[in-house]
């Protein structure tokens, strides 16, 4: 028999996760505690449900990025399929946009494993030196530390600690982190900041959820900032002049000026 734990439909009732959808969960529960009760058939416990909210409010939009841009072109060329659009967009989560939250998360596990929760700061700054050493020698990425245009510190990060020590989950993984954002200023030729996929990343592991899910919520904050790419393209239409920018990077695109009539 094919079946699902997750949820199933009679003539009579709705049901997910045991519950009836019509009597027990519609007015009754918020979406973050649905979501995680469809996840991981529980509601929120303990501080879970401030520090997601936390996360998705800091993934939803960061302006012209890559997904919202092929959201846009998509919607260009499909405005009848505004799921096209959201879904283009969703596709580029991987280890660089997005997806490198889940990377971070399961990078500071693998090394915080090596050390207690309350060891000293010291302990931290000699794991973290041991981190980049040996991913450096193996050439392997560090993910949740450097970025491109935040490259004196990710004004985020801040805030994300805040939110974490305030709801109890700042443990080993955040230190490690922030350890190794200290370490590469003394390893590299320059700093690589503690980024929001590394706080995200900590977050997710110090709370102890299952590791996908920082690229789960991911995915569903950043379809609510893809929406708000589709509304606004659909009123104040930028994908055309996105699409005329690529279009003249190309000489062979250019086509010769006419002539001035006389």
């Amino acid at each position: 028999m094919i079946k699902t734990e997750i949820g199933y439909t009679t003539v009579e009732a709705i049901t997910v996760r045991g519950r009836d959808l019509a009597t027990q969960l519609i007015g009754k529960i918020d979406f973050i505690d649905m979501m995680m009760l469809v996840i991981l058939g529980r509601e929120c416990q303990g501080n879970e449900r401030e520090l997601i909210n936390t996360i998705l409010v800091t993934v939803t939009d960061h302006g012209l990025t890559p997904s919202a841009v092929a959201a846009r072109l998509t919607y260009m060329g499909a405005p009848e399929a505004s799921q096209a659009a959201v879904a283009a967009g969703l596709l580029g989560a991987g280890s660089v946009f997005l997806g490198s939250m889940e990377n971070a998360a399961l990078m500071l596990r693998e090394y915080a494993n090596r050390i207690d929760a309350n060891a000293s700061n010291e302990d931290f700054i000699e794991l973290a030196t041991q981190v980049i050493d040996e991913r450096r020698a193996n050439r392997q990425q560090l993910f949740g530390l450097g970025h491109n245009i935040h490259i004196n510190g990710d004004p985020r990060i801040p805030a994300l600690r805040e939110v974490s020590e305030r709801t109890g989950y700042f443990g080993k993984h955040w230190k490690l982190l922030l350890a190794l954002d200290q370490v590469s200023q003394q390893k590299l030729k320059r700093r690589l900041p503690a980024n929001t996929a590394g706080a995200v990343g900590a977050m997710i592991a110090d709370a102890d959820l299952p590791t996908p899910l920082a690229r789960g919520f991911a995915l569903v904050g950043r379809c609510a900032g893809l929406i708000g790419h589709i509304m606004e393209e659909s009123t104040a239409p930028i994908g055309k002049e996105l699409w005329d920018v690529v279009l003249s990077q190309d000489p062979r695109n250019r086509l010769p000026e006419r002539s001035a009539r006389k």
